[in-house]
């Protein structure tokens, strides 16, 4: 068997990453534009897309971001590895179909549904009925009353523990500081029927575009779907490859001493989570540390463009920043500068952000604790 040859640096891929992500320096564009290239934002937090983007946007108004949920052209749903991702809504097409097989398995064959007296024939086509229904934002509680009138009672974790994954649904907007409130509202939304490898090749395109260059395994880890299915995909692209790396033509990859600025990442941050080899942005020494069992990802410092700590907002509205190694002068203040600036955003909307993840603080290899 012949074994591929890598020629990138890991450092070339770091940088391709940082680079395509918008984080090797703010840039003066709009949201649009900015969701466009980033291509998914992880939101199981409701504060983590604003973040994402305060970290990628110069002059960023966390108001924009409202208005784009707000209005539907950018849509909160379940996708990529069965998470809540933040994209634009031509993207949450493409990447819904693309995603629905997985979507429904992960539900419709979990021994919890099996346990249900509903047969998988009936959840879809009360499906029917919940999308005519929640063509307005609906609550859970107003959903499954109208579940309870189609199928009875089927117990925890219900129907709508189904459905609400992979029907098609989406997040609507319920206010507080971050859009989305404690308890969610679903609204469907129309979306023009695909066929599904189409929509798979599609997705695979969109992810090289903002992650590549990547292997199989990478767009395996970022989907969730299974390699056999990407590799069929690929074959319908015009790609160029080097060795096991795929990606779009006509990109470039920074140079390896191309500089890179302090970064305090969201929560889940997708660049965190998108690769199947994570050392590409968190050393492997730091990965179960950031990355928790049960899969919270902390909210990262990036030293260099690769993690180098974690940080959290303190009771009196600093910022807290854990390092795991030591940095110098320059690198702290650095880090300073950006803290000064999350501080005013978190300020106007939640200064504890994150709280509820403080129990991770404990016992973490820190090598330098600050204030900033």
């Amino acid at each position: 068997m012949k074994i591929p040859v890598m020629t990138y640096t890991a450092r070339q891929l770091n940088r391709a990453t940082l680079d395509r992500q918008m984080l090797l320096g703010r840039e003066p564009v709009g949201l649009l534009s900015a969701v466009d290239r980033i291509v998914a934002i992880q939101a199981q937090e409701p504060a983590s897309p604003y973040l994402a983007l305060w970290n990628r946007i110069e002059g960023f108004d966390p108001a924009d971001l409202d208005e784009a949920f707000a209005t539907g052209v950018v849509r909160k749903a379940s996708l990529m590895r069965i998470t809540l991702h933040a994209v634009a809504a031509a993207d949450h097409e493409v990447f819904h179909h693309a995603m629905l097989p997985a979507l429904r398995a992960s539900r419709l064959y979990d021994k919890r549904f099996k346990s249900m007296n509903v047969t998988i024939e009936q959840a879809d086509a009360v499906l029917e009925h919940l999308l005519e229904f929640a063509s307005t934002p609906r609550q859970k509680a107003e959903i499954e009353e109208l579940l309870h009138s189609h199928v009875g009672d089927v117990g925890e974790p219900g129907v709508w523990w189904a459905l609400r994954t992979y029907g098609g649904l989406v997040h609507a907007p319920t206010g507080g500081p971050w859009a989305f409130g404690l308890r969610p509202a679903y609204q469907s939304v129309t979306t023009e029927p695909r066929e599904r490898m189409a929509a798979v090749a599609e997705m695979l395109r969109r992810y090289l575009t903002g992650f590549g260059p990547a292997t199989v395994l990478d767009m395996n880890q970022f989907s969730m779907l299974p390699r056999t299915t990407i590799r069929e995909a690929l074959q319908s692209l015009e790609l160029v490859q080097d060795g096991e790396y795929y990606d779009v033509p006509n990109r470039t990859i920074p140079d390896e001493d191309t500089s890179a600025p302090p970064r305090l990442m969201a929560m889940w941050d997708s660049t965190l989570l998108a690769y199947a080899d994570r050392s590409r942005i968190i050393p492997d020494e730091y990965r179960k540390v950031v990355i928790r069992n049960n899969g919270d990802t902390l909210p990262t410092l990036l030293v260099d463009g690769y993690v180098a700590g974690v940080w959290r907002p303190t009771e009196a509205g600093d910022v807290e920043v854990t390092a795991f190694h030591a940095l110098d002068e320059h690198q702290w203040d650095g880090i300073a500068q950006e803290a000064t600036a999350l501080r005013k955003l978190l300020g106007e909307r939640e200064p504890q952000v994150y709280r509820r993840y403080s129990r991770w603080w404990s016992g973490l290899p820190a090598h330098a604790v600050r204030t900033v």
